[in-house]
């Protein structure tokens, strides 16, 4: 019977390895096809003569790092409040963090089209794209927080900082965020990631983001998209193991500087 389990579980995790890898092969395998004249890279090197990519590339990531500022500056300090002053709303937390997955982007689009009238200076920007974005990015980085939070115990810290003299914001600054580095990290690089490949609300919005330059490139000239497909997702992969990298490297030197050997 075990022999029977082992193998079954090595079946399903093969099947679920090609359903994952068969889509990215035949994309790589069309990339670097040339019809009669066999395979090689002139798809990529047409990516580098491009230059109507380097606009919305660039687009995407100031996106990205607008996006990035919103999860620090609103998510971040309202998580650690919850956990700091109404720990019994941590379920009302998880249930609005969850929502943008329930929600499709379209039924978004359709709920930010009645901010058009809204402030000139926002709407009809490239700045505007940050409020979407933050909503979609919302969940990954409510979690990768969360997961930072989950093991500190803010109330002590916090008494204990307030009895060595420290108001709030200095115990928010030199005793909360160091112990977030890895998490915030996370949530960083996971936000990066989904504002990259957003495609639906920058679409319907008339905003050349990376992803709406890749769709366009792709009617034309579907293996350069070929390409640009392949390029992309490993940069998102480098992304996510970058994360992972730097949690690991972290987790010693906080066992460290808290006595416990790692």
């Amino acid at each position: 019977m075990r022999t029977i389990a082992r193998l079954t579980r090595r079946l399903l995790l093969a099947l679920m390895l090609a359903y994952f890898a068969l889509p990215l092969l035949t994309t790589l395998v069309f990339s670097l096809s040339q019809g009669r004249q066999g395979y090689g890279l002139s798809a990529y090197a047409a990516l580098i003569r491009r230059a109507d990519l380097l606009e919305p590339l660039l687009l995407s990531i100031a996106l990205a790092a607008a996006t990035i500022a919103l999860v620090l500056v609103v998510l971040l300090p309202a998580m650690i409040a919850m956990h700091l002053l109404a720990p019994r709303l941590k379920g009302l937390f998880e249930a609005i963090a969850v929502l943008p997955f329930v929600v499709p982007a379209i039924a978004l689009v359709a709920g930010l089209t009645a901010l058009v009238p809204g402030p000139g200076w926002l709407v009809g920007s490239p700045a505007f794209l940050a409020l979407p974005c933050f909503v979609l990015a919302l969940p990954y980085a409510y979690r990768a927080i969360d997961v930072g939070l989950g093991p500190l115990d803010l109330p002590q810290l916090r008494l204990a900082a307030a009895s060595l003299g420290a108001g709030p914001v200095r115990t928010i600054l030199w005793v909360v965020l160091p112990n977030l580095g890895p998490a915030l990290v996370n949530a960083a690089l996971l936000t990066f990631t989904v504002v990259l490949g957003e495609f639906t609300v920058a679409n319907i919005l008339l905003f050349p983001t990376f992803p709406v330059a890749l769709a366009r490139i792709g009617r034309s000239q579907p293996d350069v998209a070929a390409a640009l497909s392949i390029v992309s997702f490993l940069l998102t992969w480098a992304a996510l193991f970058g994360a992972l990298r730097a949690g690991r490297l972290a987790a010693p030197r906080a066992a460290n500087r808290d006595g416990v050997s790692p």
